[in-house]
């Protein structure tokens, strides 16, 4: 969510994924997909500054990248799986010893 300031000078947040278009002239309008406006005090640059700012940490976040400003990972750290162990190799048994094992109900499982 980025935050955007009314004229009358309260803040609400809103989803930067929802915004269809920026208008900018004498005040800046935020045109959403399900047709709703917001005239905000931003400029476009400020809005568009926001809403890259906002993907930007979406990314860093996903990635476990440091942020700048603390300089520590952000969100959820993903650390590389363990190297698998190696695995047993099979051992030939005698004809007396398999023969047990196959009575036993454990010959070749």
């Amino acid at each position: 969510m980025i935050v955007a300031t009314r004229p009358n000078h309260s803040q609400f947040a809103v989803n930067p994924d929802l915004i269809e278009r920026i208008h900018s002239g004498a005040e800046t309008t935020l045109v959403l997909v399900d047709g709703s406006i917001f005239t905000v005090t931003e400029t476009m640059a400020e809005v568009i500054e926001r809403i890259a700012a906002y993907r930007a940490r979406v990314i860093a976040i996903a990635h476990g990248i440091p942020d700048s400003i603390h300089d520590r990972p952000v969100g959820r750290h993903i650390t590389p799986a363990p190297e698998p162990k190696p695995v047993a190799r099979p051992v030939e048994l005698d004809g007396v010893r398999a023969r047990r094992l196959e009575r036993a109900g454990a010959g070749g499982r």
